[in-house]
């Protein structure tokens, strides 16, 4: 089974600084109900501790809720629960694929970290760009500061511009004749 992978991107958040999928959005990529992907989890909690997997609480469905309305339309929040859903990280998805043992979920996972993977290299990346546009721009505030200041040196060693030369420019004051 493959997975689009602008689909999956749709489907990972930003909650709490971290990338996180939700349980239902999980259930549905293994072709199973949310209800046993829980059940799973919790026969096996151990397996997840805090930094793999958390429940969603109030603040964190009102930070969902903004991200579902910037996606691109094809997410449907689902009213309906009765409990709040479970958050799984990228380790927490990959750990995942212990409890689930089936060949779809094998399949599902590496998709699935395949996408974690990529999104962690253009993070990077656009770090990477960030320090250097910051490079750039110090190094150009930098080069105003010398040359501001030769011109004040200039101007104050009555080397600046003769005072007599016809200025260029627009006039705003413009007399007819």
């Amino acid at each position: 089974m493959q997975i689009e992978d602008n689909d999956l991107k749709d489907m990972i958040f930003l909650i709490r600084g971290k990338k996180v999928m939700l349980d239902s959005d999980l259930a549905e990529l293994y072709g199973i109900t949310t209800k046993r992907l829980n059940e799973q989890v919790k026969r096996n909690r151990e397996r997840f501790p805090s930094d793999f997997m958390f429940q969603c609480d109030t603040k964190d469905l009102s930070v969902l809720r903004s991200q579902f309305a910037t996606s691109n339309g094809k997410r449907i929040w689902n009213h309906k629960r009765r409990t709040l859903p479970l958050l799984f990280s990228e380790n927490g998805v990959a750990m995942l694929s212990s409890v689930l043992k089936s060949k779809r979920a094998i399949q599902v996972n590496i998709s699935i970290m395949r996408i974690f993977t990529k999104l962690r290299s253009f993070l990077l990346l656009e770090k990477k760009m960030e320090e250097r546009m910051d490079g750039l721009e110090q190094g150009s505030n930098i080069l105003f500061k010398n040359v501001f200041e030769r011109l004040d040196t200039l101007e104050e060693n009555g080397r600046g511009l003769d005072s007599s030369r016809k200025k260029i420019g627009i006039r705003t004051n413009i007399s007819k004749k």
